[in-house]
């Protein structure tokens, strides 16, 4: 699966799981990413990776399935 949204770049990203005690551990915190048909140009649609945020604020147009 990709990795990173393919109109803003978000990817994931890296921390510490602590305890109680303090003791540390990695963790990643992965975006939320939808698989999307998007038009590109007048008729031309693929499938992308984008985050919820881009689709949320409209910077994706979703294609429109033909039969």
């Amino acid at each position: 699966m990709a990795i990173h949204c393919h109109i803003c770049g978000k990817g994931p990203q890296v921390g510490h799981n602590v305890s109680h005690s303090n003791h540390k551990t990695k963790r990643r915190w992965l975006p939320n990413l939808q698989r999307v048909r998007a038009n590109f140009a007048p008729g031309v649609n693929k499938r992308i990776y984008v985050c919820t945020r881009c689709l949320r604020s409209g910077k994706v147009v979703k294609a429109v399935k033909t039969a």
